[in-house]
């Protein structure tokens, strides 16, 4: 007798007979005798009796075949079968039609999920036939059917859900030293350890590249300047030595001579020993950037995941004041503002300045004049973005100035703005850990679905209950992919788990990684805060202080609830402020199909980004930051603050200024500036002009804007989802670059 039924996916039920009752009379409905409730049930009546105690769907629909064809009702079986056939090519046809979008390059939101992966190229066509056929065996064998059906009706996103079965971790933050000072192995060959900073840079690439491919998220290096800064002086002593030779004079006294700065200068009126110094710093000042050009270039060209997407790079620095540190940052300052190639701005890496009082911020700091040059190159090349050290929650008490290694003690961000930093199973550091996974929840599904009920405080109450839910079933899901990703050996990530993770260095290649990956995060999501307080109530944050308080009150929830997790589970669950970008339009598409055009909620294609105000608001600066600071605090996985200014920024770097100068205000831990860059798509020329219709260099009309999509560069908007390219044209700026903003006083 059949008990149980194993589906399609994979997931065993209990038998119901009415699914074979239901399905012989709908064949019998499509012949002329019309149905025989007798036969029906005699025939499911066989079935059920004689049946295996489990069956899978297709054995007891061929046995529903045998006994139609050995009954006098013939004209059924062929019906039924007819049926199945059609129900398998439909299936099939499914899957037949995404392939063939795929092949003929089709520009729809599958094959632009990633606005910086190329998936027109043979290797990016690959990815998305791997993405897409794996994402139903996730759905069908890797995710509970509580999360299952939650990701089915659109309420819970799982990120990179195609690398699940890969068990691979989402991104770190390089701890550089390790591969500069020791070399490492990678699987395929060995690197020895770094002696001057041309080999220091180009390790540093290589890194990057090989963690990437063992990873599905970014790659971070967490204090570029101190980690290539002894590879400066190591460059100089090589040049002394140069003069040594040259001269037949002992130099020795000159390797380890104090230096104030590494800057370049003239050697005319220069004699003697004092000569001989100098050229050698020129010498060094020429080789560091070279390195750097290298570096940046590396990192716009070195390809990974099969060799169509460069690597989703980062680099922190701004804190070291030691005159290597200072030539490190201002020459990848310089070759940042140079640009690449053709003059055009480089994507990648994303470039994060690190703020802080009394290192680089204020006027009298000793990194200010490298802080001045930070505000011009974003002001003409969007990087680098501002991390604040000052805010309350990127503090740690034992950073201390004079701590050679103080940067252990500085947090660290991912460029999209991942941030990782407390940590519950070992030291507070975002050096050598990452995010390990995260999932979004649609918290504007949970309150379209609370509009019908007409009591505000009941409707509130609803959304909470239906949040409170969610949560329950993220956090569920996220440690099942963590006792999965758990069980993953060594050798898997013969990098990331031998020289990168915090604790990897003790592992062997065959001993799992479940001693070690509990030192990452595993982060819960939320899109469109705008829009879920608009159907609880009518306004959004930016135009509410009702809504800016319910806005709290809901991430303030979230965060509390995060807590509980942490402790439940035993990992370091965070709160994301989801950098959106299929999301975005994926979740709106569906519950715009679900509910209708709702104003102000699902009316267009997209969703904001996390808890921004939207991007249509118009607005001040400063009310923008006013609305979203507080939210940073509770964002603890990592957020971000943009302001979109007018014009050419490119002579006014005050302006970058004053907007960190609000980062500091306002206690806001990240930040960026977007503003106005054509370029040409054909010789690479760039301006600042709205008008540009033409390049003046080339006389092109191939003309594109280099825009900011969730956190990082795009050469090319034609790789950009429906949803963003709606969100980018519906952007508004916050203060015109000709009129700076008034600044605040530097307390």
């Amino acid at each position: 007798m059949i008990q149980t039924v194993v589906k399609r996916d994979g997931r065993i039920v209990g038998f119901n007979e009415q699914k074979i009752m239901a399905a012989i009379r709908k064949a019998m409905l499509h012949t002329d005798q019309g149905d025989d409730e007798a036969l029906i049930q005699q025939i499911t009546d066989n079935i059920s009796v004689n049946g295996d105690p489990q069956m899978s769907v297709e054995a007891i629909q061929d046995s529903v075949e045998m006994e139609l064809m050995k009954s006098a009702r013939k004209d059924v079986a062929q019906k039924y079968i007819a049926y199945r056939n059609q129900r398998s090519i439909a299936r099939k046809a499914k899957t037949r039609d995404l392939f063939l979008e795929i092949i003929n390059i089709k520009n729809n939101d599958v094959t632009r999920e990633n606005a910086n992966m190329n998936a027109d190229t043979p290797a990016g066509m690959m990815m998305k036939f791997a993405s897409e056929s794996t994402k139903p065996f996730v759905d069908d064998y890797l995710l509970s059917e509580e999360s299952r059906e939650a990701v089915k009706h659109n309420y819970l996103h799982v990120h990179d859900k195609d690398y699940y079965p890969t068990k691979s971790l989402t991104c770190v933050q390089h701890p550089l030293d390790n591969i500069l000072n020791n070399g490492f192995y990678a699987g395929h060959g060995s690197s020895r350890a770094a002696k001057r900073i041309e080999t220091a840079s180009v390790l540093a690439c290589i890194s990057m590249e090989t963690a990437q491919n063992e990873m599905h998220g970014g790659q971070a290096i967490p204090a570029f300047d101190f980690y290539l800064a002894p590879f400066v002086r190591s460059s100089f002593i090589e040049e002394v030595k140069n003069l040594e030779m040259l001269s037949g004079k002992d130099l020795k006294h000159l390797y380890d001579v104090p230096l104030k700065d590494y800057e370049n200068k003239p050697l005319e009126n220069l004699q003697g020993e004092e000569r001989m110094l100098q050229h050698a710093v020129n010498r060094t000042v020429a080789r560091v950037h070279q390195a750097m050009e290298a570096f940046i270039h590396n990192m716009n060209t070195i390809h990974s995941r099969g060799g169509n997407q460069v690597v989703f790079s980062s680099i922190n620095y701004g804190t070291d004041t030691s005159a290597e540190g200072r030539c490190i940052m201002r020459e990848i300052l310089k070759s940042t503002y140079e640009g690449v190639g053709n003059g055009e701005t480089a994507i990648f890496p994303i470039q994060i300045w690190k703020k802080k009082r009394g290192v680089n911020y204020l006027p009298e700091d000793p990194n200010y004049d490298l802080y001045q040059l930070a505000c011009k190159v974003t002001a003409r090349r969007f990087f680098p973005n501002f991390l604040n050290l000052d805010a309350t929650y990127n503090q740690d008490d034992e950073w201390r100035a004079d701590d050679p290694k103080r940067y252990i003690h500085e947090v660290a961000t991912m460029g999209c703005r991942t941030r990782v930093f407390e940590n519950r199973f070992g030291p507070k550091t975002s050096i050598g850990r990452g995010n390990i996974s995260f999932t979004t929840i649609n918290i504007v599904r949970l309150a379209i679905e609370c509009m019908g009920i007409e009591n505000k405080e009941q409707r509130i109450d609803s959304f909470f209950a239906r949040l409170d839910r969610m949560l329950d079933i993220a956090a569920a899901q996220l440690n099942d992919r963590f006792n999965f990703q758990k069980t993953a050996l060594a050798k898997q990530f013969p990098l990331v788990m031998h020289s990168l993770w915090i604790g990897s260095e003790k592992l062997k290649p065959n001993d799992t990684i479940e001693s070690v990956i509990n030192q990452g995060t595993l982060g819960i999501g939320f899109i469109g805060l705008a829009e879920c307080l608009v159907a609880l109530i009518g306004k959004h944050h930016g135009e509410s202080e009702e809504a800016q308080q319910l806005g709290l009150r809901i991430i303030s929830y979230m965060r509390q609830r995060i807590n509980e997790f942490s402790e439940k589970y035993q990992h370091n669950y965070s709160v994301l402020a989801t950098p959106a970008e299929g999301l975005s339009g994926k979740f709106t598409k569906v519950d715009r199909r679900d509910f209708g055009k709702i104003p102000g909620v699902t009316d267009r294609d997209y969703y904001t980004n996390s808890n921004h105000v939207p991007v249509y608001y118009k607005c001040t600066a400063r009310h923008k930051a006013e609305v979203e600071a507080p939210y940073h605090a509770l964002t603890g996985g990592g957020h971000i603050f943009y302001v979109e200014i007018d014009g050419d920024a490119t002579h006014n770097p005050d302006v970058i200024m004053n907007i960190v100068d609000m980062m500091d205000t306002y206690n806001m831990g990240y930040g960026s500036v977007n503003h106005n860059r054509n370029r040409c798509m054909d010789c690479g020329y760039e301006n600042a002009d709205p008008q540009m219709h033409q390049c003046p260099k080339c006389g092109s009309k191939n003309i594109d804007r280099l825009q900011r999509i969730t956190g990082y560069l795009v050469g090319t908007t034609d790789r950009w989802n429906h949803g963003k390219l709606s969100e980018l044209n519906d952007r508004v700026t916050h203060v015109d670059s000709g009129n700076q903003l008034s600044l605040f006083d530097r307390l």
